[in-house]
């Protein structure tokens, strides 16, 4: 194999040897002689895949040494040392034979199941009965536009999007991002991805029927970058911006926009971002609100213009976009680029580093936890080939390809799925720029009678590679690819060299990067150079191939339109292709192509029709179709002509119309409630008649809670409810309930002073009204360490608390039902709570003023905000299946460890007790177990693991707190959230964004340690320990000391 030719040397002088190396360790080797090719076996199946340098560096060693003593120790060493990584590779190759037969058992089990499930009333579905849960995209089939099938009908719905005004939101959070001058390659971070995210943004802005894209990415103002990452915000022009510029309106138009969020004046790895997506996630939050409110008053009639869809590249985006897609209620689109499960596979199987080697440098695990987690929450995954989800997508728990095929035909014949979701994969390949490219339609004869009249020289690239060539008339095979040995360009010399038809006919030209110095370049690299150079010298193809040292990004069309106008071709022999981007530049420049038939090459070809496909790992198929394409000049121009003829279905406006056209297959979703244009939350007024137009503005969505929050509708989980009696009822009781606000408001006058507590009475929520809002998040048992906590933060600020200028909001993973037992047995009111983050923030209540009997009023929009692939019934009867098959045996008998808690559940949070936490399965198996069968959902594990909380995927406490924010204008920045030095399992959540966080030191100390050390990832590699956010209290903190240390933090005024 390419870079390891240099074993057929050393495994020749091992046999030549003699009797240097002992016949019995010899014969461990080669002890398969006959037919086995120990050269073939060893660089093939052996070294391949490992790192061979040291041994390389071993081996040129020994070629130097003199003494043939010493020559045949050191290749006896070396000989064990092979010998040993043969035997950790059948290692390796046996572990990862197991994970793949348990994660086959798993998916068969949990298809299996899925498939029961659905199955049990499948006859009333085929009868036509349209069941009324949610379908497996999350929402009803009606109102969805049909799929576009045809060029035309693809231009007739481009002309309808004329009449939209859509504003889109693209993130990609890490490298270094600008609309001029790229600098790709300058990292590992900075390359075809930013490329890529905007060329997009810049074609979907010029789209008709898009108003507005915004392109989020980090904000960078540091000296080892250019001044220009700094800049908060970015116009991208159209690339034809002289027709669309008066098209435009105030604030349209594609824009980059950076989010200040991680250490300031320092440029991270991406793998060092991940502690900081929620502050990201905060800031973007912001943005897109203030933004929604400017597109309003241009475009939305004073009403907000909320985003369409949000789209997550590359799985840190893809969490961000989640926890954003969440938070707004938008649909959201992911992009994976490449994936950390494919990565995780092959990284094992080079051997190099273990699994917690591998997770310390590269975060794996948390990188694989938000690809699921983009899973559960995307509506579209959009891929560039078919075999990035044949391959790699089906590795994860969430995407299983043949469950999601009974989904789809479930989904067609309007037949429940029982709250299972899986998300829609489809292919779209990147767009490219065309309109510059002209292709060459002469040839080298043509071309020089034109320059001695006078026309323009031939680019400087040109003259580079034709001094190569002793011929340079004749046709060019062109490959473009780094010397690589994934990209097999040994082979293609090979197959060059060994067939005399073809290097009669044709030159070879290899662009392989860039070099000054083959001894400079990295081992691998230099190897597989190296070889080539050796091949070239064995085939004596001097005069026939081309390996320039240099070129620009800018000579690559030169290129490309040499080999055109040799009539040359263009290939790809690369083992596996993931997509293949120089195949369609290639085309577009009127090359026809050879590609290896393994990867995105094969839907390449099935759209343009203008090469054949190869088995990379045969030589002379390789050179039979070059052979081909090279001497029937018939073939060459068919092919030619069907790559110029279709090559516009890779342009930029195609991707971009089959793109909004999968965005119009979405059910719109956005924030549901209703606001006046005169809910400022700035706003100093507290008159009744204020009061009064907050109280209009949630009578539909709020409700008093009588009994608690006890599952009422439980039997009726899939629509069964009369919801417009339950409407009436609700819109009824809480229209009373204004008219006695409004009364109580006329009796009692509206002059009190502003500063006075009572004068804002009316207003609902108090907390719009508050300077700093206190959350207390700390889970420990009521009966001990939160009561402490309560009163001890209630003790701290009481003069604040008397004023109103400081709310608080209790978040807990209690029912409201257990909140009102604890608000009895410690003496406390309701209402000296603004809110109350309820079942792990599976449901959000209000204090009331207005009523003894009932002092919390339920957010039902909440509900209706966290819902999206809430799986109702069907997850349920799944998770009841779990518990009652999680059992510890203990000799014959065997004692349940999870049973239901039918008491403390609610519509959006099934609770389950937890009878013996030290023997509980991770959180982390639960939540593959739901994935495994399509189900989305949170599971928080809490109250010390005495308790599993099972609530809508996307919400949690910290999204309660974005959901405040968004809904009542709560102030992020002026939060501080009160949490133990550990929690639930939601606990990390709450340390991260824009908020203060104070970590209560000697509380919860110990309370879930368990929790916390069997999630996948260390919660090192998600909070920011030297965050200025985040601060931590003494030992014996009093109230005293917890005044003064945030007055120090600037939050209240000493």
């Amino acid at each position: 194999m390419a870079g390891n030719d240099w074993i057929n040397s050393y495994l020749e002088a091992i046999l030549d040897v003699g009797p240097g190396i002992d016949e019995v360790k010899s014969s461990l080797l080669l002890r398969e002689r006959g037919r086995f090719s120990p050269t073939r076996y060893f660089v093939e199946e052996v070294i391949t895949g490992f790192d061979e340098t040291d041994l390389h560096r071993s081996w040129v060693r020994a070629q130097a040494t003199r003494s043939p003593q010493e020559r045949n120790t050191r290749l006896e060493n070396m000989c064990w040392r092979i010998w040993n990584l043969a035997r950790q590779k059948k290692q390796l190759e046996g572990e990862e034979a197991q994970r793949n037969a348990k994660r086959r058992l798993e998916r068969e089990r949990g298809r299996r199941e899925a498939v029961a499930d659905m199955s049990e009333d499948l006859s009333e579905g085929e009868k036509g009965d349209v069941v009324g849960d949610l379908s497996a995209h999350g929402e009803s089939n009606k109102g969805r536009l049909p799929r576009i099938s045809s060029v035309d009908t693809m231009e007739a719905w481009a002309s309808q999007q004329k009449g939209k005004k859509l504003y889109i939101i693209l993130i990609s959070l890490h490298g270094l991002i600008r609309g001029e001058n790229m600098e790709l390659g300058r990292d590992s971070d900075t390359g075809g991805q930013v490329k890529y995210v905007v060329e997009l943004a810049r074609a979907l802005g010029s789209m008709p029927g898009v108003y507005r894209v915004d392109l989020l990415t980090r904000q960078v103002s540091s000296p080892e970058v250019d001044w220009s990452y700094g800049e908060p915000t970015e116009m991208l022009p159209p690339p034809d911006s002289e027709g669309l510029m008066d098209e435009m309106g105030e604030s349209s138009g594609a824009y980059i926009i950076r989010i200040p969020f991680g250490p300031k004046d320092k440029y991270i790895p991406k793998e060092l971002l991940w502690p900081h997506i929620p502050e990201f996630v905060d800031g973007a939050l912001n943005h897109i609100l203030q933004m929604s409110k400017v597109l309003g008053e241009q475009i939305g009639n004073g009403h907000p213009v909320w985003p369409v869809a949000i789209h997550g590249h590359y799985a840190d985006a893809g969490d961000s976009a989640a926890l954003l897609s969440g938070a707004l209620n938008v649909p959201m689109l992911f992009t994976g680029h490449s994936l950390g499960r494919d990565k995780l596979e092959q990284l094992l199987r080079q051997g190099r580093l273990s699994r917690d080697e591998i997770n310390s440098t590269y975060k794996i695990m948390r990188r694989i936890e938000a690809e699921e987690l983009s899973l559960d929450a995307s509506e579209i995954v959009i891929t560039s080939t078919r075999q990035e989800i044949e391959e790699q997508w089906r590795l994860y728990d969430g995407f299983d390809p043949i469950l999601e095929r009974k989904l789809r035909a479930r989904i067609k014949r309007n037949v429940s799925c029982y709250g299972r979701f899986m998300p829609r994969m489809v292919v779209i390949p990147p767009g490219m720029e065309f309109h510059h490219i002209i292709p060459h339609d002469g040839d080298m004869d043509g071309e020089t009678e034109a320059n001695e009249d006078g026309k323009s020289p031939d680019p400087p690239i040109w003259t580079e590679i034709m001094r190569f060539f002793s011929n340079p008339r004749k046709p060019m095979i062109l490959a473009l690819a780094r010397p690589d040995p994934k990209k097999n360009l040994t082979t293609l010399v090979k197959a060059f060299g060994e067939c005399r038809p073809l290097r009669e006919l044709a030159n070879l030209t290899l662009i392989m990067g860039n070099r000054d110095n083959i001894d400079e370049m990295s081992g691998t690299n230099a190897s597989v150079l190296l070889s080539i150079l050796k091949l070239i010298d064995k085939y004596d193809l001097y005069g026939q191939v081309a390996y320039p040292k240099h070129h620009k990004q800018s000579d690559v069309p030169d290129i490309y339109r040499l080999a055109a106008k040799t009539k040359g071709v263009f290939i790809n022999p690369a083992f596996i292709e993931p997509f293949g981007l120089t195949l369609i530049e290639a085309a577009a420049h009127g090359l026809p192509i050879v590609a290896t038939k393994n990867g995105g090459p094969v839907d390449i070809h099935r759209v343009l029709d203008n090469g054949l496909l190869v088995d990379p790992h045969d030589q002379q198929s390789i050179a039979d179709a070059l052979l081909k394409l090279v001497a029937d000049k018939h073939l060459w121009a068919k092919c030619r002509a069907n790559g110029l003829k279709n090559i516009h279905l890779f342009s930029w406006p195609e991707h971009c119309k089959t793109y909004l056209s999968k965005i119009a297959s979405c059910k719109p979703r956005q924030p549901r409630w209703l606001r006046n244009d005169d809910d400022d939350e700035n706003s100093e007024s507290d008159s009744p008649s204020d009061s009064l137009r907050d109280i209009q503005d949630i009578s539909l969505n709020l409700k008093f809670s009588f009994d608690g929050d006890k599952n009422e509708s439980r039997e009726n989980a899939y629509g069964s409810v009369d919801s417009e009696d339950r409407k009436s009822k609700l819109e009824n009781a809480v229209l009373t309930w204004s008219k006695g606000v409004a009364k109580s408001a006329q009796k009692s006058g509206s002059t009190t002073d502003k500063g006075d507590q009572n004068s804002s009475a009316g207003k609902f929520p108090a907390l719009r009204r508050r300077k700093h809002i206190f959350v207390i998040a700390v889970d420990c048992d009521a009966s001990s360490g939160l009561s402490e906590t309560v009163k001890k933060i209630f003790e701290a600020f009481e003069n604040e608390r008397t004023e109103g200028s400081v709310g608080f909001i209790l978040a807990t993973s209690f029912n409201i039902t257990e909140i009102r037992s604890f608000l009895i047995s410690e003496g406390l009111s309701a209402t000296d709570f603004d809110a109350f983050i309820c079942n792990s923030g599976g449901d959000l209540y209000y204090s009331s003023l207005h009523s003894e009997d009932n002092q919390f009023v339920v957010d039902l929009y909440y509900h209706s905000h966290i819902e999206y692939r809430w799986g109702g019934e069907g997850l349920r009867k799944t998770l009841v299946r779990w518990a009652a098959s999680t059992t510890d045996k203990k000799g014959e008998k065997e004692e349940h460890i999870v049973v239901e808690d039918e008491e403390t559940s609610a519509d959006y949070c099934y609770s389950f007790k937890v009878q013996k936490p030290g023997v509980i399965p991770p959180v982390k198996e639960v939540r593959k177990l739901m994935r495994i069968q399509a189900l989305r959902c949170h599971v928080v594990y809490c109250q010390n693991g005495s308790k599993i909380n099972v609530i809508p995927v996307l919400a949690s406490r910290s999204q309660a707190l974005r959901y405040l924010y968004l809904r009542w204008g709560m102030d992020l920045s002026k939060v501080v959230v009160f949490v133990g030095e550990s929690g639930d399992t939601d606990y990390e959540g709450l340390l991260g964004g824009v908020h203060k966080s104070v970590v209560l030191t000697g509380v919860c100390s110990s309370a879930s340690s368990q929790l916390h050390a069997n999630r996948s990832y260390p919660l090192s590699d998600v909070i920011y320990s030297d965050s200025p956010n985040i601060v931590r209290t003494s030992e014996e903190c009093s109230s005293s000391d917890l005044r003064v240390l945030l007055e120090d933090q600037g939050v209240l005024k000493g």
